[in-house]
């Protein structure tokens, strides 16, 4: 069952000083709302079966055709005894995370020989990202351009969707094609300071199921992606805090309208109404641009504490069972999102370098479900456990980061230099109904009753 979300709130308001024009464009940072082993598989068949590699951009209309939206998000039914849930977890062997599998440890020289691997091998691989969260290719020369990258995921079998920032925002794409499946993943030099934090890719209703990052020149210095294991996350948070999260859920502030210093000024009997009015104008605003529901609320901010105009997006459970798997996986973007965690990095990476008036309303924050305020403590306890569990890879031309949205948090390091990292959204892959059935006949084989674990934790309906 799906979370309901269906309400909106923003917009610029107008003084006699010059408002900053507020467009779509200020919705991005909505979405945030994420390796060392080798994996020996084996080549099938070296004999060719598939259609000659296309090296030039010859993938014709078809290619862009808009792909449909990114799918609805499954937060699943709700689990009734969260705690004993880690508990059983913590008494299993940790799942394998993020494996590699090497062209050239598997001989695969040319990439006629690479495509036909991965075309052969599509649902063994699939697999691997199902039980292992991601899966690292390196050293194909398949995937060093927009073409072979496509031709990769298409070989796996991959469904393409919209980018999930689509109904807020356009993210540019790596050729500038418009319905160009390939987006770019954050490489503004601007940026370059700004350390992503981990987070899972989902806007308001909709997260794709998979993702896949590659690399098509590496930054000089830094860089590198980060991605990070949600069955640890939850595994490795203490008892309490799992439980004052899961029962009392989580909320975003998505975005801050900071442009109401004025009404501080007017006279007191007309500060209330006008506060109605702006904040009503902003809903309806909002309401008309997207299709997901958020509050807003009146607030301060700045050193001179002015007023402003906060969006929260609607309360979530910060874990989810996966919906192929039924894996119990972290899905919240407390690191990426906590405006406390933002700030702590800046003292170490410096802060990001705001270049519009969409940049400085872009400010997100992190709260229980009930809006109440996570202690300091918590949110250290939430950065020290992330990172304990992320895995910085550096990542070379051609290299390619295929992850599952809902167990694998994502994110990427500062960088100098130029970046050119791109990313490819999916909803969806062949034979993902196949796989649920076959996880779910391996859970009813470990229960003497025919119950899975995952289920029995479940509320009924």
């Amino acid at each position: 069952t799906n979370k309901q979300t269906n309400k909106q709130t923003n917009k610029h308001n107008n003084n006699k000083t010059k408002m900053v024009k507020f467009s779509v464009s200020a919705l991005a940072f909505l979405a945030a709302a994420t390796t060392t082993s080798t994996n020996a598989f084996v080549v099938k068949s070296r004999h060719s079966n598939v259609a000659p590699f296309r090296s030039s951009s010859v993938l014709g209309d078809a290619a862009l055709a808009e792909p449909p939206l990114a799918p609805l998000t499954q937060w699943g039914e709700k689990i009734t005894d969260i705690r004993q849930l880690q508990e059983e977890m913590k008494s299993k062997p940790a799942a394998s995370f993020a494996p590699t599998v090497s062209a050239k440890e598997l001989n695969l020289k040319t990439v006629e020989e690479q495509l036909q691997y991965v075309q052969d091998n599509a649902m063994e691989l699939k697999m691997k990202m199902q039980e292992s969260s991601a899966v690292i290719f390196r050293d194909f020369e398949l995937m060093k351009t927009q073409d072979g990258f496509q031709e990769f995921y298409k070989a796996l079998g991959m469904k393409v969707c919209l980018d999930p920032l689509h109904s807020v925002s356009a993210r540019p794409t790596v050729d500038g094609k418009k319905n160009s499946p390939v987006y770019e993943a954050v490489n503004k030099e601007s940026r370059k300071n700004f350390f992503i934090g981990m987070h899972n890719e989902f806007v308001g209703t909709r997260a794709p199921r998979a993702a896949a990052f590659v690399c098509f020149k590496a930054a000089e210095e830094g860089g590198e992606f980060l991605i990070a294991d949600g069955r640890a996350m939850f595994r490795d948070l203490s008892s309490e805090l799992v439980d004052k999260l899961y029962n009392r859920e989580i909320r975003y502030s998505v975005m801050e309208l900071p442009f109401f210093g004025w009404v501080d000024n007017l006279p007191d009997p007309l500060q209330n109404p006008v506060m109605g009015a702006v904040k009503g104008l902003a809903s309806a605003a909002i309401n008309a641009k997207v299709d997901f529901s958020v509050d807003l609320q009146w607030g301060e901010a700045g050193y001179d504490n002015t007023k402003m105009l906060q969006a929260r997006a609607p309360s979530q459970p910060p874990i989810v069972l996966h919906p192929v798997t039924g894996d119990p996986t972290w899905f919240c973007n407390v690191h990426s999102h906590s405006s406390k965690l933002r700030k702590d990095r800046e003292a170490t990476y410096g802060a990001e370098r705001f270049e519009d008036g969409a940049s400085q309303i872009n400010k997100s924050d992190m709260f229980f479900g009930d809006d109440g305020d996570i202690t300091d403590a918590d949110l250290k306890e939430m950065d020290d456990v992330t990172m304990k569990n992320v895995q910085f890879v550096k990542m070379t031309e051609g290299d390619v980061v295929l992850l599952d949205n809902y167990k694998c948090m994502h994110g990427r390091n500062v960088f100098d230099g130029t970046r050119k990292h791109g990313v490819a959204w999916f909803e969806g892959w062949e034979g993902e109904d196949e796989m649920k059935q076959q996880f779910q006949k391996q859970q009813q084989q470990q229960q003497p009753q025919g119950e899975s674990s995952a289920s029995f934790f479940m509320s009924e309906k």
